[in-house]
């Protein structure tokens, strides 16, 4: 099955944009690859990488480049997020992702939705390395919060945002009174590129922004990435 017409490859639209889908890996929430993503290829709607393009460039006037942790996600996908959340007992990655809540507690928080922004084409999880850095999983590393609690963090070679993604707390939250000053900093410089270039920000994570002018606002689709 094709991708849409309305629909791109993000590495055809800008190839300095590093795709990391973390769908596509065994380093997610889950702790698996997950159904619907069979190539680490960004998919977006045209208009949506054009934007994410231009905000690119600005970002490599400062020496950093995008790094993009999820962008379309098949209706499927979130489909078996939902079958996950209901098996209590698989909690693999639990101090990882969600050492604070209750697995059964991800959507209601609003952690994970039921209806994702993301099958609509224009959203996209993402963060920013310095150019040339080696994009990998390296370790995870435990760090203390400004609220003493301590988190499990993942280093892979991207700007220290002072949580990892699809971290599931307080932390992730964009402008969380307990993660350090410099890595407020990294965040606001982010939210504000991003901003710049017609992308809404999700205060809950650091991470997530929808195309505000998305050219399908009611459509989810369902077709693989790949």
């Amino acid at each position: 099955m094709s991708i849409p017409e309305e629909f791109v490859y993000l590495n055809e639209i800008n190839p300095n944009i590093i795709s990391n889908l973390r769908y596509f890996s065994n380093e997610n929430f889950i702790g698996h690859p997950i159904v619907g993503y069979e190539r680490n290829v960004a998919i977006l709607t045209k208009q949506a990488a054009e934007a994410l393009s231009k905000a690119q460039q600005e970002f490599e006037q400062n020496d950093y480049t995008l790094v993009i942790y999820d962008a379309y996600r098949p209706r499927r996908s979130v489909e078996y997020f939902l079958e996950w959340n209901k098996n209590l007992s698989d909690q693999r990655k639990k101090k990882e992702y969600y050492p604070f809540i209750e697995k059964a507690e991800v959507f209601d928080l609003g952690y994970v939705a039921k209806k994702s922004g993301h099958t609509r084409g224009s959203t996209v999880d993402l963060t920013i390395a310095k150019i040339g850095n080696k994009i990998e999983d390296r370790k995870w590393v435990s760090r203390k919060l400004e609220d003493g609690r301590e988190i499990l963090f993942l280093d892979d070679g991207t700007l220290d945002m002072g949580s990892s993604f699809d971290l599931f707390d307080q932390a992730s939250h964009q402008d969380s009174p307990i993660i350090a000053s410099p890595y407020t900093e990294h965040r606001n410089y982010l939210r504000n590129v991003m901003m710049k270039h017609g992308f809404r920000p999700n205060p809950r994570e650091w991470w997530h922004y929808s195309f505000i002018d998305e050219p399908f606002p009611d459509t989810y689709f369902e077709f693989h990435v790949k």
